[in-house]
C-alpha cells in the first residue's frame, strides 16, 4: 500500500541522511543484538551513530501465504486497516502524528510478511514506539472504515493488475504454476474474495496473527540498546503473548511436464514469462541461482542484453530473477520483451538457447568473477540505508534467521562453473516450467493502451 505525502524540504534531507554509508568489515553477526521480551516478542537490534535518525520496524509472519482458499487478500486488507486508529488514535491520525514529528511511515505486505515501518529522527524514537505498541493490541476495526477501504483495495487490484497486461499475465502465471501452495494466488487477492470480505474476517485475522509470538522489532540506527530496551519492555512487552500460529504449508510436488497459459488483453506488445521450480535459501543451489540470474541479465553486459537485445535486436529488454528469499520454494522466472514484429516463437527459441548454453558450456572465469563481483557490491551498497539495513536483517529473520546474512558472500564466492551447469541441468528444465504468453488486443474505442509494468515481485505496498 502506498500512502502518498508532500514531503517539505525537511523531511527530504531526513530521507537523504537515511543513506549515510554504514560499511563495516565486521559481520552483521558481530554487530547485532539480539533479545527477547519477556512475552516473547523478538527485538533485533542494530546501533549506528553516524546520524541522529532511527528506522524502527515491526514485522509479523503472516502474508498471502497464510491465508485460505476464498480468503485470499485479508493479509493486504489488514495492513489498509491498521491505519484505522485505536481508541488513543483517531483514524488517519498514524501517520499525521509522524509527519508532525519530523518522520516517514508506510506498510508493505507479501507472500511471506507485512511489516510496518517509521524512519524518524532518534529523539522522537518514543513517539513510533507508542503508535506501533498501541495498534498491535488495540487496533479498531469498524464497519464502515472497512467498506470505504474495500473499495480502496477493489479499485487498487483494477489499476495494478487487471488494467495492466503484464502484472495479470504474471498473476495467472502463478497460478498454473503452484497446484496446491499458496502461492497459487495473489497478493492482493482474487477481486471474488476481496468482494466477500466481512469485517468479522478482519478481527479473526488480526486476532489470530497480530501478536508478540508472531511479530518482531527491528531498530536500526542512533540509538542505545540500554536506554531502548526498557521502553521497549514497557510498551510492547505489556502486551500477551499470544499464540504463534503453524507456518508449515502445503508444497507443490514436482511438475511432470510443462504448463503452458496464453492471455489475451489490451497491450502495446507481446510478453513473455518462463517460471522454473526452485528451492530457497534452504538448499545451496540457490545462491548458484542468484549467480545464474547475473549471469543472464545482470547489465548490458550479461547474456540477455548483450546477445538478444544489442547483438540479434529480438527483445526490447529481459530480465531474470531469483526470489532467495522466499518462505517457500518458488520460481526462477525469466521475463522477455520482444521488438515490435518479432515473433514469439523466435523468442522462446534464442531464451531457451541461452538456457542450454549455460546448461553445456562452462562460464569462463572472467564472466564468472565479473557476476560476483556485481552481486556482491550490490549486497554491499544496498546496506548504505539503515533503512534497507533493516529490511535485510527482517527478510532473512522471516526466511531462515537473521544470521544467515553472513552467509551470503562466502556462498556467492564459492560457487563453480560445474556448479552452474549442474543446477542448470536440474532445475531450467522444459518438464519444471511454466510458460505464460501475453498475447496483445487493440484497445477498444476511445480507450487508452495499457502500458504495462514489470510483474516481478511480490510485494505490495
Amino acid at each position: 500500500m502506498i500512502r502518498r505525502k508532500n514531503l517539505a524540504v525537511p523531511v527530504l534531507l531526513f530521507i537523504f541522511i537515511l543513506v549515510l554509508p554504514l560499511r563495516s568489515h565486521a559481520g552483521l553477526r558481530e554487530r547485532v543484538y539480539e533479545t527477547v521480551l519477556s512475552n516473547g516478542l523478538k527485538v533485533i537490534l542494530l546501533e549506528n551513530h553516524r546520524a541522529p535518525v532511527v528506522t524502527f520496524q515491526v514485522w509479523y509472519r503472516v502474508g498471502s501465504r497464510n491465508e485460505a482458499w476464498g480468503k485470499t487478500g485479508l493479509s493486504h486488507m489488514l495492513e489498509h486497516m491498521m491505519f484505522k486508529g485505536t481508541k488513543k488514535v483517531g483514524p488517519e491520525e498514524f501517520s499525521r502524528i509522524i509527519q508532525e514529528n519530523g518522520g516517514n511511515d508506510n506498510a508493505f505486505t507479501s507472500s511471506d510478511f507485512t511489516a510496518y515501518f517509521e524512519n524518524i529522527s532518534s529523539d522522537r524514537l518514543k513517539v513510533a514506539i507508542d503508535l506501533e505498541s498501541d495498534r498491535m493490541q488495540n487496533l479498531i476495526l469498524r464497519e464502515k472504515d472497512f467498506r470505504t477501504e474495500q473499495m480502496v483495495v477493489m479499485e487498487e487490484r483494477r489499476m495494478r493488475t487487471d488494467d495492466d497486461p503484464q502484472s495479470y499475465l504474471g498473476e495467472q502465471l502463478d497460478a498454473a504454476a503452484f497446484q496446491v501452495s499458496p502461492y497459487h494466488w495473489p497478493v492482493i487477492g482474487w477481486m471474488e474474495d476481496i468482494r466477500r470480505f466481512t469485517i468479522d474476517d478482519l478481527k479473526t485475522y488480526h486476532r489470530i496473527y497480530y501478536n508478540p509470538a508472531n511479530a518482531f522489532l527491528v531498530v536500526v540506527g542512533d540509538f542505545k540498546k540500554e536506554k531502548l530496551l526498557p521502553v521497549l519492555q514497557e510498551t510492547f512487552g505489556q502486551i500477551p503473548k499470544g499464540l504463534a500460529p503453524l507456518q508449515e504449508k502445503d508444497k507443490d510436488p514436482s511438475q511432470t511436464g510443462e504448463r503452458r497459459i496464453y492471455v489475451k488483453k489490451e497491450a502495446q506488445l507481446p510478453f513473455l514469462i518462463m517460471g522454473y521450480h526452485i528451492p530457497n535459501i534452504s538448499s545451496q543451489d540457490s545462491y548458484v541461482l542468484e549467480v545464474i540470474s547475473e549471469i543472464l541479465s545482470g547489465g548490458k553486459s550479461a547474456r540477455f542484453y548483450k546477445d538478444l537485445v544489442h547483438d540479434r535486436q529480438l527483445l526490447l529488454g529481459a530480465d531474470a530473477d531469483n526470489p532467495l528469499l522466499s518462505h517457500d520454494p518458488n520460481l526462477f522466472s525469466i521475463y522477455a520483451a520482444p521488438l515490435p514484429g518479432k515473433d514469439m516463437s523466435e523468442i522462446e527459441k534464442a531464451l531457451e538457447q541461452e538456457i542450454e548454453r549455460i546448461k553445456k558450456e562452462p562460464v569462463g572465469a572472467q564472466e564468472l568473477q565479473k557476476a560476483k563481483n556485481q552481486i556482491e557490491a550490490a549486497f554491499i551498497y544496498a546496506q548504505d540505508s539503515i533503512f534497507y539495513q533493516a529490511m535485510l536483517l527482517a527478510r532473512y529473520e522471516i526466511v531462515s534467521g537473521w544470521k544467515a546474512i553472513d552467509d551470503y558472500l562466502p556462498s556467492i564466492r564459492k560457487v563453480t562453473p560445474e556448479d552452474i551447469m549442474r543446477v542448470a541441468k536440474i532445475y531450467l528444465i522444459p518438464d519444471n516450467r511454466t510458460v505464460g504468453i501475453l498475447i496483445p488486443l487493440p484497445p477498444a474505442k476511445g480507450q487508452e493502451m495499457p502500458a504495462g509494468i514489470s510483474p516481478k515481485g511480490r510485494v505490495i505496498r
